[in-house]
């Protein structure tokens, strides 16, 4: 039974399995049904808390702003994914460490609700084998995942209770530097890895946990892949050949992560796609003012959140920017797939967390990105590596090499 679980990592090919799903007219879209499609950044737990919301009821992107949930999982194909314990930057200092780990356990038990509430048609996952398994009994997987090392940058032994609540990925930075790391979007100060950091890595390699370097500086990259004994990842990056974005990776460091056989997801968020629009005072003032409300944005309920895309959206027609769309996008995915190889090459929208595009606006066209990889002359195997199986790949390289010494005990609850 293993052994037909880690095979099916890449494709579902039981008969008995294609024939439970109804068989698409359209053929490029009955080989994404055959294939484990799964996106390794969701930030959709950030709306786990606002009253009313429900990843059971269908949401629209154009009015709530919201990008996945399950009735559009089912419509896109998407079999699961990474859902993120995102942490906003705060003060670094004692009291703010504290709150982040607060902020971080809270949501981990969150996400585990959820799966847990509605565990018919989701399943907690721990392991690659467990997404597999989640598929074949016709359940969408849900990993949990660390998007900035905030929330234990105070005390790495938190890393083992947030392995401990089922986090398999973790992210050390964001959008500022922290006590861990250099951001990529922030002035050096670090030149790379803290000394914690440098610990960070090893304590992640003894977990099982894979490390997330996007958001990280070139220097953290770099680093971690000299460090790591395991493979890493860029859960939701772009490449900078295509535009130079410090977000972006360099085909140079795309290659050293490649060549310790991590992989590199490409995104669908358009500001690291095309050029800013041309410097305006109004607008600027505009947005700063929005982005303020955003602070609140998880608890509020549906008509304020509502209201909020509505300000938004004037603000932008009143003064409108360039915005990437799906052929960008996949500019950026056939470049890595040229410069790193079939195996070592992903896809993230960002999805409610500021990615979407024209064309590829929330995960209900995913299907989309299959037919064009077909049409771009890439074979159902090639594509399943793209969807899942190198990402899979990478989290079961990561866990066979943990410590099983320092290993905590994950409880499922499905």
């Amino acid at each position: 039974m293993t052994a037909l679980l880690a095979s099916a990592a890449l494709l579902i090919g039981g008969a008995g399995y294609a024939a439970s799903r109804k068989a698409p007219a359209d053929p490029a879209r009955a080989i994404h049904e055959t294939l484990i499609v799964l996106d390794t950044h969701f930030d959709t737990p950030a709306n786990l808390g606002r009253p009313g919301w429900s990843i059971m009821d269908r949401h629209a992107t154009v009015t709530d702003g919201d990008q996945v949930d399950y009735p559009r999982m089912v419509q896109g194909g998407v079999d699961g994914g990474f859902f993120a314990i995102y942490t906003p930057s705060g003060p670094r200092t004692p009291v703010g460490d504290r709150a982040a780990r607060d902020f971080g356990i809270q949501r981990a038990v969150q996400i585990r609700e959820m799966a847990a509430k509605h565990s018919d048609v989701f399943a907690l996952a721990l392991t690659a084998d467990d997404a597999a398994k989640a598929v074949a009994a016709h359940k969408r997987f849900v990993f949990l995942s660390m998007e900035n090392g905030y929330p234990f940058e105070g005390d790495l032994t938190l890393m083992r209770t947030f392995r401990g609540l089922g986090v398999t990925m973790m992210g050390l930075v964001h959008f500022k530097n922290n006590d861990l790391a250099d951001s990529a979007t922030d002035t050096p100060e670090w030149h790379g890895l803290s000394p914690k950091g440098k610990e960070a890595v090893a304590e992640a390699n003894k977990l099982g946990v894979v490390i997330d370097v996007s958001h990280a500086s070139d220097d953290v990259l770099r680093q971690t892949v000299m460090l790591s004994s395991a493979p890493i990842i860029l859960s939701h990056s772009g490449m900078r050949a295509i535009h130079n974005h410090p977000r972006n990776v360099s085909d140079e460091d795309a290659k050293l992560v490649a060549a310790k056989g991590g992989v590199i997801q490409i995104n669908a968020y358009s500001g690291y796609m095309v050029d800013p629009p041309a410097a305006s005072a109004a607008r600027d003032a505009a947005m700063k003012e929005l982005m303020a409300s955003y602070e609140k944005a998880d608890t509020m309920t549906v008509a304020e959140r509502r209201a909020l895309i509505a300000r938004r959206k004037a603000i932008e027609t009143q003064f409108p920017a360039p915005r990437a769309n799906f052929d960008m996008f996949m500019q950026h995915l056939l470049h890595a797939i040229k410069v790193v190889g079939i195996d070592h090459v992903g896809i993230s929208g960002d999805f409610d967390g500021g990615g979407g595009l024209d064309g590829l606006e929330d995960i209900t066209a995913y299907p989309k990105v299959t037919a064009a990889l077909l049409k771009a002359g890439y074979s159902p195997a090639d594509i399943g590596k793209i969807w899942g199986g190198n990402a899979l790949r990478v989290l079961r390289a990561a866990q066979s090499l943990a410590d099983p010494a320092v290993l905590p005990k994950v409880p499922v609850t499905n």
